[in-house]
């Protein structure tokens, strides 16, 4: 049996396929919420037959604390939110995500569970990539015909997350990468991944993917001088690999001419680079504060803008969410809590970045490193000069909340006995 089917087989029958299942559906839309549903069955069977185990699991814990600022924020914002409906059955299914990371916290107690599960992920991001590449030759892909501006892979033309999915969870592919061969393994998956993350136009997930390069060529290097050379050697690989794109490919040439007209020097080739953001940033700040506490209520930012906006707003005339309907979400993390829940909402979301911080400074430099893939995730994914998807949607915040479950556990593993695998 090859290595790969040795790998595919042991991580099938380990404990970990409900949580690696949420990440593997990702590309097919509400099918994540199998592996959902099964964390669900799962922990509520662990408390069935260990009722204390929150008692002896530290991550477990300060997952609940993350969790109350992230759903507590939403929960405050309800109480007068403009669309109650929304934003209540918002709530109600943000409660899915504590059973989820208390899966991962108690599944992934091991040192070698977690590696088995880094592997599982970067096996997955291989997949979406060479399936992208494909489409990038032939113009089809497993998710169908390509767009004419964008590569979107496995996801499909109309779900086009392939370039944010794959920017936020390089690191696990890079760290699974650099375990088996070393930092030549590195350099040949972040060229794999970087075709697809530029080829699918989405600018915000270039600057994720730098963000990931950067953190990982900090890992690598350890040292300043080090680190010079090792980011010389990767600006190098993405001004080459930029040029030729920009060349070959219609689709690239597209976004890098709208990107480039940030340089005319007026508001509107500004506005026009960024695709129309910075009316959405506008409208965002003026439904701020005109709800400044609590905001509009979680998720409803759509209903709230044709209150907001001006009357010439072209998203009022496009149809992003719906006819007249206009801008579905803030595009930017920070905006996006201030203006659907507030300064309180803000607080919460600030108390949980600072617990989070304290947390992983005390935890020891084994601990960090162990979670240092899924640190990178976050903190490229909650880079706040970016722009975002929205962290209470379905999608995006299951992948967040995904993220911090991991987190939390990674923190806290075992050493592996040994002779002992997962």
């Amino acid at each position: 049996m090859s290595p790969i089917a040795a790998f595919l087989k042991a991580a099938l029958r380990s404990p970990l396929l409900p949580f690696w299942l949420v990440i593997a559906l990702l590309p097919f839309g509400r099918s994540a919420e199998l592996g959902t549903f099964l964390c669900l069955i799962g922990a509520v069977l662990l408390f069935v037959r260990h009722p204390a185990a929150l008692r002896d699991h530290a991550g477990a814990r300060l997952l609940l604390w993350l969790l109350a600022a992230y759903v507590g924020a939403a929960v405050i914002s309800s109480v007068d939110s403009l669309a109650p409906g929304k934003s209540w059955g918002t709530v109600v299914s943000l409660l899915r995500y504590v059973p989820l990371g208390l899966y991962a916290c108690f599944a992934i107690r091991r040192e070698d569970k977690l590696a088995v599960l880094y592997q599982a992920v970067a096996v997955v991001l291989a997949f979406w990539a060479l399936d992208a590449w494909v489409q990038m030759l032939t113009g089809w892909s497993l998710g169908g015909h390509a767009e004419p501006e964008r590569i979107s892979g496995i996801f499909g033309a109309g779900n086009l997350k392939l370039g944010p999915s794959l920017s936020v969870l390089a690191p696990f592919a890079l760290w699974s990468a650099q375990r088996r061969w070393g930092t030549k393994g590195v350099l040949i998956a972040f060229v794999f991944l970087l075709g697809p993350v530029l080829m699918s136009g989405s600018r915000a997930s270039w600057l994720c993917y730098a963000l990931v390069a950067v953190g990982f060529a900090w890992h690598l290097a350890r040292t300043p001088a080090r680190f010079l050379a090792v980011s010389a050697g990767l600006i190098a690989v993405v001004l080459i690999a930029g040029s030729v794109a920009w060349k070959t490919s219609e689709r690239f040439q597209l976004r890098m001419d709208r990107t480039m007209q940030a340089l005319g020097g007026s508001g509107q080739s500004l506005d026009t680079a960024l695709t129309g953001r910075l009316d959405i940033w506008r409208t965002s700040v003026a439904m701020f504060e005109a709800h400044p506490v609590n905001g509009v209520g979680v998720r409803a930012y759509r209903y709230a803008y044709p209150s907001f906006a001006p009357a010439n707003d072209h998203f009022l005339t496009a149809e992003p969410c719906g006819p007249g309907e206009g801008a579905c979400h803030a595009h930017q993390w920070i905006l996006e809590v201030l203006t659907e829940t507030g300064v309180i909402g803000l607080l919460c979301w600030l108390a949980a970045i600072g617990l989070a911080v304290v947390t992983w400074r005390r935890v020891g430099a084994l601990a960090r490193e162990h979670a240092f893939p899924a640190t990178l995730a976050l903190v490229a994914m909650l880079f706040p000069l970016n722009t975002h998807l929205a962290f209470y949607s379905a999608w995006w915040g299951l992948l967040f909340a995904w993220l911090m479950g991991l987190w939390c556990a990674a923190l806290y593993v075992f050493p592996s006995p040994r002779g002992e695998t997962a």
